[in-house]
């Protein structure tokens, strides 16, 4: 697997939150509209090396390590979605961000959607949502057909225990195990150790609070009020449904859907696992004029 050498696409930096948690951040300096890009739950701003690589040169891409995670301070406060959305709107301040291009995988979708919800998206020119269930959790209230559109992972129940069990004494295989779930079929076992050693960066005291609140969010509200350009993608092989991916695609006003065959990509990490793939969809949205049509690219 490649390495993430520190000379090899833009230069690290750090902020300050205005509660003082220090983050770490790398940004390539290119020209054009910038590309924020936010990572999942447990893991770093490095699940992107190949887009640093294969988006940059046509624009300026920026990746950030969210509190508890990676590089970023490790503070015993702040683990909730809302939270993490103010560090990044910390983040596009500190760099004098006024108009960025976002793209958030799994949580990191989220957290844009919390973003929007918060604090609009007048400074968004457009919007990728990558694999994320507009509600992690089954909750009681949900309808069963509500469940399955919203792409419900856990029962109540189910991520109540497993939190416990990765709080507990045997968490680093319970988070193994989580991990390789999210994986189909027989993946690069190379891959796999990559994902499951960045993982490790993340403690459970911020992990599990962190994850408890991500799961208990419901952005079904929130979906039909993004007003910008968006691209949804889903991946065939991913513990996600690309049903759900639909449905988001769906609510999203004139939203924008792609679907990876399993032949194509076979996981939770479409853009680990097969990067050029990936990251020719997000260059033919982020590239397109400013009128797109609302005709899917699937």
């Amino acid at each position: 697997m490649k390495a993430w050498h520190e000379n090899e696409a833009g230069t690290m930096g750090e902020l300050m939150t205005n509660d003082r948690v220090r983050l770490t951040y790398r940004d390539t300096g290119g020209e054009g509209v910038p590309l924020v890009m936010l990572h999942g739950w447990g893991q770093t701003q490095k699940m992107f090396r190949h887009q640093m690589d294969g988006l940059a040169p046509a624009r300026r891409v920026i990746t950030l390590d969210l509190r508890g995670h990676g590089l970023s301070e490790k503070p015993r406060h702040g683990y909730r979605i809302a939270r993490l959305a103010h560090d990044v709107l910390d983040l596009v301040d500190h760099l004098g961000l006024d108009r960025f291009d976002a793209l958030g995988w799994s949580m990191g979708a989220s957290v844009w959607w919390s973003f929007i919800d918060q604090y609009g998206s007048g400074r968004i020119r457009r919007l990728v949502a990558v694999d994320q269930p507009a509600a992690v959790a089954a909750v009681p209230w949900l309808t069963p057909e509500e469940q399955r559109d919203s792409g419900a992972i856990f029962g109540v129940a189910d991520l109540l225990e497993l939190g416990a069990a990765l709080a507990g004494p045997d968490g680093g295989r319970v988070r193994d195990d989580f991990v390789r779930g999210m994986f189909s079929g027989d993946p690069d076992g190379d891959l796999i150790a990559f994902v499951m050693e960045e993982i490790k960066s993340t403690p459970s005291f911020a992990g599990v609070p962190l994850l408890y609140d991500h799961c208990a969010q419901d952005w079904r509200d929130v979906l039909p009020r993004v007003d910008v350009p968006t691209l949804v993608i889903g991946c065939e092989g991913s513990h996600v449904s690309p049903a759900s991916q639909r449905f988001i695609a769906g609510l999203i006003p004139d939203a924008r859907l792609h679907v990876f065959p399993a032949g194509v990509a076979n996981s939770h990490f479409p853009f680990l696992e097969n990067p050029p793939a990936f990251n020719a969809v997000v260059d033919t949205f982020l590239s397109a004029a400013d009128e797109i049509s609302s005709l899917a690219i699937a």
